[in-house]
């Protein structure tokens, strides 16, 4: 079957490079399927901003690696045991691309987070068709779209990213980071009555969408003071929550001088494997007693992003899609930031 994977290590922002080929259309291998698998016809694969980290080669993984965990499609097969969800052939669905064996140790311990027996990648979402274990696999609601289907994964992080920062009703909250991830969390701060409301990002169309979902200000780093903008728009006290969904070691250094005394501070993106940030621990564990955090994918938060999802506003993340066969084409619209998110369609005429 055919599947967009990694090919070789390289830097996605060179454009001679993408030509050559980092990330490409190959043949890879299809899974047969187990007794308790679900085998998908993939009808639209989201890309993550994580993606172009894994063609950057953040993971020792071998080449070629499979790309594509924001997945939505339509059962073609179940293996004979795939029975305990119900499930059934031409259910239209979303799945988490982990598999969380249960016995290890971590799941033992409530932390399937840290299971030792995944490896996403060896089934890559963008493909034509993706086998996966029926516990991963959830049945969509009618009245959501298969495209907007494809975002049940984000919305798990949204909502793993709220059960790490347990906002309080009336909290003043900040979101460093206008991609899909940072504008999903706005979405969602909103919901918990979240009170000067910021989003920091640089790309003007990005602040004008927060805007549009009900962001209170916006600041632009690449003309305003962070620090300076956000006392001004708290008063001088910061913020009770401050999430950074950019991922981008530039955007992060300052974040915990505008995070409010006793208040959280969550890393909530994947940074370069490299990159280390110095902290003044007395100044912000010691003396401002702040709470600082990262977290790791969604564990124990599909069913909830599932009953959520009909809630949040979807269409701007769904408006631009690519084939398969261009995947090179849709990882350079994603890489330019013009559009809020990128799809690419794995099957035409699944809806």
């Amino acid at each position: 079957m055919k599947a967009a994977a990694v090919t070789k290590i390289g830097n996605l922002k060179d454009p001679d490079e993408m030509k050559r080929g980092i990330i490409e259309l190959v043949d890879f291998p299809e899974q047969p399927v187990g007794d308790e698998d679900v085998k998908i016809k993939v009808a639209y694969c989201a890309i993550c901003g994580s993606d172009p980290q894994v063609a950057e080669g953040i993971f020792d993984k071998k080449i070629p690696i499979g790309l594509g965990h924001e997945v939505s499609g339509v059962i073609v097969e179940l293996g004979k045991k795939a029975t305990k969800k119900g499930l059934k052939v031409g259910d239209r669905v979303a799945a988490n691309f982990l598999r969380f064996c249960g016995t290890c140790y971590y799941c033992q311990n409530g932390q399937q987070q840290f299971c030792t027996e995944t490896d996403e990648y060896d089934r890559p979402g963008m493909a034509e068709y993706v086998v996966w274990h029926e516990s991963q696999v959830y049945k969509l609601p009618d009245h959501i779209s298969l495209k907007e289907g494809c975002l049940l994964e984000p919305t798990a992080i949204v909502t793993r990213m709220m059960d790490r920062v347990s906002p309080k009703i009336g909290s003043r909250v900040a979101i460093c980071g206008g991609g899909p991830i940072g504008q999903l969390a706005l979405q969602a701060v909103r919901m918990y009555g979240a009170t000067s409301l910021t989003m920091i990002e640089p790309i003007a169309n990005r602040r004008d969408l927060a805007l549009s979902f009900g962001a209170e200000y916006v600041i632009d780093p690449s003309t305003q003071d962070v620090v300076e903008e956000a006392l001004r728009i708290t008063g001088g006290l910061g913020y009770d929550v401050v999430i950074d969904a950019s991922g981008a070691p530039a955007a992060v250094g300052n974040l915990p001088k505008i995070t409010a005394k006793g208040g959280t501070l969550l890393y909530g993106a994947m940074y370069p494997g490299d990159f280390e940030m110095p902290l003044n621990l007395y100044q912000y564990c010691y003396f401002n007693e702040l709470t600082i955090s990262g977290f790791y994918v969604a564990p124990y938060a599909f069913p909830r992003a599932l009953q959520l999802l009909p809630r949040f506003e979807l269409k701007p993340f769904i408006q631009k899609v690519f084939p398969l066969a261009q995947v090179k084409e849709a990882y350079a619209a994603h890489l330019s930031g013009k559009y809020p998110k990128i799809l690419v369609e794995c099957n035409s005429g699944l809806e």
